[in-house]
């Protein structure tokens, strides 16, 4: 949250309180100290071997440095700043944006007990690694989530967990979180360490209404349904982008008359009066059902640039649209894996609310 908004939020909040009878509660002053020794100590322990650093910035870092203490394994988080030139920044300063440094964390964790790869997913899921803006109501660059690598390996990592989140799905636009090569970091006001604990009402408060839990839950809490609603196959090629085995799934050589329907949402996609033997071992159509349940998004994964097929309310990754499909038909090839599709027999279209679809059947 900018510094504006922040004393507007602590007014507000010290009204509140001071009204709920809670008026012991002031701004925090310096009562708890964070101890240089115990964070010098930490610095002079790091080693390629067992005590390990990582920084991360995830917007305000009070819920950043909340969400990495509670991970096992983690030894101690640090508020602090980096990113920016400014040799020891105050807070004013750095969340009025003229710095150039980021509200950070720096990560101290044994890495016997929890791995660099571990704590890159901790990151990754409790940020919005798409907001190039700012985190949740934290606007400004002050805010934006980075990762700062210490080694080429971090960095790799930090590449490779990126790429899988991509192929994944989750998130429906492009991941903008930055990796920065790590310069320094200075430690935050005393006060901003720990500010969870110290002021648990002002924090609890503050992030009820940031948004910023309401967002992961409404992104991670969909993953987790859908992995116990489809199967390792169908979660893969759906929500990772994956491909089933040709000559080797449910639709390839499929010819019942019905439609193909979207396997999470239920959208209707292809009609079998559209569907043709293209001898690929994948289902085959040469035009969807209703051409506004697709989207059609450029993919250039495999080193070649293709067009990827998804279903419009579902998101569901379908397959690939080629352009050698059978000329006296449009030359178009939607092949698609029969792993995000479900079929509807003609003689259920009613019965399953696709009857606006019966006519294409009793036409014929």
């Amino acid at each position: 949250m900018g510094m504006f908004m922040k004393k507007i939020f602590f007014v507000f909040v010290s009204l509140f309180l001071v009204i709920g009878g809670a008026a012991f509660f002031f701004w925090p002053m310096s009562n708890v100290s964070v101890s240089d020794i115990s964070y010098t100590s930490l610095q002079q322990q790091v080693s390629e071997h067992k005590i390990q650093v990582a920084t991360f910035a995830g917007g305000c870092f009070w819920c950043t440095e909340s969400d990495f203490e509670k991970v096992p394994g983690v030894i101690a988080v640090f508020s602090g700043y980096s990113g920016g030139a400014e040799i020891d920044p105050t807070y004013d300063d750095v969340s009025a944006g003229v710095t150039g440094h980021i509200e950070s964390v720096q990560v101290f964790f044994d890495s016997e007990d929890i791995s660099y790869r571990a704590l890159l997913d901790v990151f990754w899921k409790h940020i919005d690694p798409t907001d190039a803006g700012g985190q949740f109501v934290d606007r400004g660059g002050q805010y934006q989530s980075a990762l700062f690598y210490h080694t080429p390996e971090q960095l790799t990592l930090a590449q490779e967990t990126k790429a899988s989140l991509e192929q994944s799905g989750v998130f429906q636009k492009a991941i903008v979180t930055p990796f920065l090569s790590f310069q320094s970091f200075y430690l935050a006001e005393d006060y901003h360490q720990d500010y969870y604990k110290k002021n648990p009402v002002r924090y609890n408060f503050y992030r009820s209404r940031s948004g910023r839990d309401q967002f992961l839950e409404s992104v991670w809490d969909r993953e987790a349904s859908l992995r116990k609603q489809l199967t390792p196959l169908q979660y893969a090629v759906t929500q990772e982008n994956g491909t089933e085995p040709p000559f080797d799934n449910a639709y390839w050589d499929h010819k019942e008359r019905g439609i193909y329907v979207d396997l999470i949402s239920g959208e209707a996609l292809f009609s079998s009066t559209d569907k043709y033997v293209s001898g690929t071992g994948w289902p085959s159509f040469v035009k969807p059902l209703v051409a506004d349940n697709i989207l059609e998004k450029e993919d250039k994964k495999l080193f070649v640039t293709r067009t990827e097929v998804r279903s419009k309310k579902g998101d569901a990754h379908l397959g690939h649209l080629f352009p050698d499909g059978p000329e006296d038909r449009g030359g178009l090839r939607y092949c698609v894996n029969s792993a995000a599709l479900r079929f509807v027999p003609q003689d259920r279209l009613v019965e399953e609310g696709y009857e606006e679809f019966l006519s294409l059947f009793l036409e014929r």
